[in-house]
């Protein structure tokens, strides 16, 4: 799920909404396997929070 730093600068502004609600939709699975205990993998959830910033800085930044 993780883009390149050229594929993201080349995202309009809607595409770039569409993907931070896509993105916290996934971090909201996440957490919810990771409670449940279902998530072996936790660093996941450090991934997808980090890269929900990366897109919301482009996104501001296209502003």
């Amino acid at each position: 799920m993780v883009q390149k730093k050229s594929e993201k600068e080349a995202l309009t502004v809607e595409a770039l909404e569409s993907k931070v609600v896509d993105l916290k939709k996934e971090q909201m699975n996440l957490r919810f396997q990771h409670e449940a205990g279902q998530l072996p993998k936790t660093h996941v959830l450090r991934k997808t929070r980090r890269e929900i910033a990366r897109v919301k800085t482009k996104l501001n930044a296209k502003k």
